[in-house]
């Protein structure tokens, strides 16, 4: 029996937004060199909502899922309901992860909040992402 849930196996296999974006909004970018895991979320934002997310990532089963699955989280949600995403909110929207895998998770929030962060920078205003909240002490920006 796989230590993936079926819903973590369904993302793997057929990952939902994968691909660049043309002219993102906000682009995250995160990686995890002890995993080797990287992640590239793309968001574009109107009126505060997140129209649509893409991602592109190198990495894992669980990184590949949890990519998939915070790029379904997200769309049509505003920034500050987009911001409130945890990790533990994308694993068990795909119905948990192995304890070793849940770092996939993480850089799945991370690489949102990056996104996000991204954005604000792009239109000149304050974010309201916390830096600390980007990188941890195991991932790269």
């Amino acid at each position: 029996m796989s230590q993936y849930s079926e819903k973590v196996m369904e993302h793997f296999r057929n990952p939902h937004n994968v691909g660049e974006m043309e002219n993102p909004d906000g682009i995250g970018h995160v990686g995890n060199p002890v995993c080797g895991d990287i992640m590239e979320l793309y968001i574009k934002v109107k009126n505060d909502i997140i129209t649509d997310a893409k991602f592109k990532t190198f990495g894992c089963g669980a990184a590949i899922a949890t990519s998939s699955m915070v790029t379904d989280m997200v769309k049509g949600k505003t920034i500050s309901e987009a911001l409130i995403i945890s990790n533990k909110a994308v694993a068990e929207a795909l119905g948990g992860l192995p304890p070793v895998k849940m770092h996939c998770s993480v850089l799945a929030e991370q690489a949102l909040k990056s996104a996000i962060d991204d954005y604000y920078k792009k239109i000149g205003k304050p974010s309201p992402v916390n830096p600390d909240d980007i990188c941890d002490e195991h991932c790269t920006k």
